[in-house]
C-alpha cells in the first residue's frame, strides 16, 4: 500500500519549471490587477491612495487567495498549468491543504507584503536600531529563501519557502500524457527551421536597390520606353513626379535632388531604378535647356 502510494505521488509530482512558470504567472496576474484598480481612480486627485497603497495591495490579495488558493486548493498560475496544492505530510496521497495551512499561506504571503512595506515607511524616522533589526529579519529571510531555491532545483520540491514551511507543495492534478509527435510534423518542422534560417543568411546578401533598378530597367525595356527622351527628362526616376532641383547621376535620367540625395545615403551602391546604371557624382541641371538635352541624349 505505501509503495502504490509513493508511486502515485511520484506520478504527480510537478515539474521544477511549471511551479516556476506557476509563481510568475501569479506575479502578472497581481501586477495586471493592480494596475486595472488603480485605473479606475486615474482621474482622481493624485496620491489618493498612496498612504494606504499596502493595506490596499493586502486586500487585494486576499481576495484573489478566496477565490483560488481557498475554494480551488490552487493559484491562477497553478490552475493555468494543471497544478494544484497537497499536503505534504498527509498519510494519504491527493490529500489537498487543510484549512489551517490554507489560512497560514494568506497570512505568510498578504501580511508578509504588508509589514514589510508599511515598516519601511514606520522606520523612517531616528530608529536606527528597530531598522537594524527589520533588516537583519529581511536578511535571514532572503538568505533562506536562496536555500530553500538551491535545495527545490535539487529535489524538485516546495518552490518558495512558505510552502517548505507550511508543508504544502504543487502537484499535477492529473499524470501529464506523455507526447508523441508525428514524424510528418517534425520533418515539417525542421524543413521550415531550415529555410527560415537559410532567408536569414541570405536576405543580407541581396540588395534590394539593384534588384528595384534591373526589374525597372527590364520592364522599361519590354515597353519600349528607352527613346523617349522627353518623358524621361520631365520626370524624376523615384517619385514619378516633375524633377525639383534637377539632377543626374551619370545616366540619361533625372532625378529631384532629394529623391537622388537620399536614395545615395540609404544605399552605398545605388543605381539608378530605370535603367541599373551604377550612380555617380550628382551633377545639377540648372536651366531648362540643360534638361532637354540630358532628355535628348
Amino acid at each position: 500500500m505505501a509503495s502504490g502510494e509513493e508511486a502515485a505521488r511520484r506520478a504527480h509530482r510537478a515539474l521544477r519549471i511549471s511551479q516556476l512558470d506557476a509563481l510568475e504567472l501569479n506575479k502578472a496576474l497581481e501586477q495586471l490587477v493592480w494596475a486595472q484598480f488603480t485605473q479606475c481612480f486615474h482621474g482622481f486627485k493624485p496620491g489618493l491612495f498612496a498612504r494606504f497603497e499596502p493595506e490596499l495591495k493586502a486586500c487585494l490579495w486576499l481576495f484573489l487567495w478566496r477565490f483560488t488558493v481557498y475554494s480551488n486548493n490552487a493559484t491562477v498560475g497553478q490552475s493555468v498549468l494543471n497544478l494544484r496544492y497537497e499536503d505534504a505530510a498527509a498519510a494519504a496521497a491527493h490529500q489537498p491543504p487543510s484549512a489551517r495551512q490554507k489560512a497560514w499561506l494568506a497570512a505568510c504571503a498578504a501580511g508578509g507584503r504588508w509589514a514589510e512595506e508599511r515598516c519601511r515607511d514606520l522606520l523612517r524616522g531616528p530608529r536606527a536600531g528597530a531598522r537594524r533589526c527589520v533588516d537583519l529579519a529581511r536578511g535571514l529571510l532572503t538568505l533562506g529563501g536562496v536555500v530553500n531555491f538551491l535545495i527545490f532545483l535539487q529535489r524538485g520540491e516546495f518552490a518558495t519557502l512558505t510552502e517548505r514551511l507550511l508543508g504544502i507543495r504543487s502537484v499535477f492534478r492529473a499524470p501529464p500524457a506523455a507526447r508523441q509527435p508525428g514524424f510528418e510534423y517534425m520533418n515539417r518542422e525542421l524543413l521550415w527551421h531550415g529555410f527560415a534560417e537559410f532567408l536569414i543568411f541570405l536576405l543580407p546578401l541581396v540588395s534590394a536597390q539593384k534588384l528595384r533598378a534591373r526589374l525597372c530597367a527590364w520592364r522599361g525595356a519590354r515597353r519600349g520606353d528607352g527613346g523617349d527622351g522627353a518623358a524621361r527628362a520631365s520626370r524624376c526616376a523615384l517619385c514619378g513626379e516633375w524633377p525639383t532641383m534637377p539632377h543626374t547621376v551619370g545616366c540619361e535620367h533625372v532625378f529631384c535632388y532629394y529623391c537622388a540625395k537620399s536614395s545615395c545615403l540609404s544605399h552605398a551602391a545605388c543605381a539608378c531604378p530605370a535603367c541599373g546604371a551604377q550612380a555617380r557624382a550628382l551633377q545639377p541641371l540648372t536651366s531648362g535647356v540643360e534638361v532637354s538635352e540630358a532628355g535628348a541624349v
